[in-house]
């Protein structure tokens, strides 16, 4: 599908998948924020399950965002971290964002050993 612009030009619509009941718009992944500080104060707050009245962890205060991205990655079960956000100077993260923290290069902590 095109569309006219104002000059007459034929310009291109955002192609769009449709999955089941969702469109969703070919975007590019979101990155790692420019100049991500690892070293600044952060806090890791919890959701609570859908199935439990309990969340799966109690909120945490962290001296090192580093240290609070490798403790969500590599501790908490994937049911928590799938609702679990994580603030860094009042900017959030999902737990996408999470993990494009720690998958990062310039993350500055060793990553557990996966085990085959």
């Amino acid at each position: 599908m095109s569309n006219v612009d104002m000059n007459n030009e034929v310009t291109q619509r955002p192609r769009v998948k449709s999955n089941s009941n969702t469109l969703v718009a070919n975007a590019p992944a979101p990155l790692e924020p420019v100049g991500f500080d690892y070293e600044l104060e952060a806090e890791l707050f919890p959701t609570r399950g859908r199935k439990s009245k309990r969340a799966a962890f109690a909120y945490r205060r962290f001296a090192r965002a580093c240290e609070a991205i490798q403790f969500a990655i590599e501790q908490l079960p994937a049911d928590a971290l799938a609702g679990a956000y994580l603030e860094v100077k009042e900017q959030r993260f999902d737990r996408n964002g999470i993990r494009q923290l720690y998958d990062s290069e310039a993350f500055p902590l060793a990553r557990r050993q996966v085990t085959s």
